[in-house]
């Protein structure tokens, strides 16, 4: 796998100027959860789950959901161990970048994802009118929403 630079948060905000879409994605070995940011870059909402295949399909379906909802940047929750430390999950999001990054025209960083599908399960836990099957297709969206809503809390905060 070729070398691949990680881009932080801090650094995006300087180049992603509000009024552009952001997707949040939380990414796993089964799943791609999605999240889409309003323009003003205020709210996160869970948008879908995409179940993986070979990775020409997921960049289809990603494709088709930048082109669809006018997305400009990705934010990719960074999987951190609970130490800080990097550990395997964070080097499959690093090859998966690295082969996502140059296929797509968009400003993209990475934001600390810890607890983010812990969040997701308590709060579909009461839901009490969805499938166990569904919840846990609904858990990606949502942590995926949480990465997002993160990010763009602190782009609220951190932005000049």
């Amino acid at each position: 796998m070729k070398s691949f630079k990680v881009q932080h948060l801090d650094a995006m905000m300087a180049t992603c100027p509000v009024g552009d879409r952001l997707l949040g994605i939380d990414h796993g070995t089964k799943t791609l959860g999605l999240a889409l940011s309003d323009p003003a870059h205020n709210v996160a909402t869970p948008l879908k789950t995409i179940s993986r295949g070979k990775f020409e399909a997921d960049v289809k379906a990603l494709e088709a959901v930048i082109r669809d909802y006018g997305v400009k940047g990705l934010i990719i929750g960074w999987p951190l161990e609970m130490s800080g430390r990097e550990g395997p999950r964070t080097q499959s999001v690093k090859d998966y970048m690295a082969m996502l990054a140059p296929r797509l025209n968009l400003w993209w960083a990475v934001w600390d994802e810890r607890m983010s599908s812990d969040s997701a399960h308590t709060l579909m836990a009461g839901d009490m009118n969805l499938s166990f099957a569904k919840r846990e297709k609904a858990v990606d969206a949502l942590a995926a929403q949480f990465i997002l809503q993160s990010a763009l809390d602190f782009m609220a905060v951190n932005r000049i």
